[in-house]
């Protein structure tokens, strides 16, 4: 099951929410000294809501391995300083579904797909000014980054919400606020079918 939305719309509360072992997509953005990494037009800032900011080939090969033997190692990313930090193993034991949930999520619908690993995909969304205020407060809880660059991210992300939407919409995520996503995952994990997706 993978989980997309834009930054601050809920996404790890909702997969812990819903007591199914989760898989952090988070953890493999590329480090800060990657030279790949992308930057904000007109600025110095490493634009990390591109999707070049991540490793999306790591990130699906994980998910394969853990479909098909249950456990998998997985990078531990620290934000704040833009580096991982170690490694971990994600193990789903008898879970017939796992939560994979990121920014970027979306982004492997397809992959996914055409892999026979996708039980279904959702883009929460809860609009931009909550989403704004939900995202600036937990990242400065958290000290992700200073608080100039979280103010210049989080209203550039507030004015580009709907697109990053219809974006990962368009990849083929199914746009739904939370009840609705704790709905379609109960029924995912029952083995129900979701509209037109079928687990493996």
């Amino acid at each position: 099951m993978l989980l997309c939305g834009p930054s601050g719309s809920g996404k790890s509360l909702l997969a812990a929410r819903s007591g199914l072992p989760v898989l952090r997509l988070d953890d493999f953005y590329k480090e800060g000294d990657d030279p790949t990494l992308p930057q904000v037009a007109g600025s110095s800032d490493v634009d990390w809501d591109h999707p070049l900011s991540w490793d999306a080939d790591t990130a699906v090969a994980a998910i394969v391995e853990l479909c098909r033997r249950g456990r998998t190692k997985v990078p531990v990313y620290d934000i704040s300083l833009s580096a991982r930090t170690g490694e971990e193993t994600v193990d789903v034991g008898r879970s017939p579904l796992f939560i994979a949930e990121g920014v970027f999520a979306a982004e492997i619908v397809g992959r996914c797909q055409e892999l026979g690993v996708l039980a279904d995909a959702l883009c929460l969304s809860r609009g931009p000014v909550r989403t704004f205020r939900r995202r600036f407060l937990r990242d400065l809880k958290e000290g992700r980054k200073s608080v100039p660059f979280l103010l210049r991210r989080g209203w550039r992300l507030m004015r580009a919400e709907r697109s990053i939407v219809a974006r990962q919409t368009s990849l083929g995520a199914h746009a739904c606020d939370k009840d609705e996503a704790l709905g379609r995952l109960a029924a995912a994990a029952a083995g129900r079918c979701v509209k037109a997706r079928t687990a493996a």
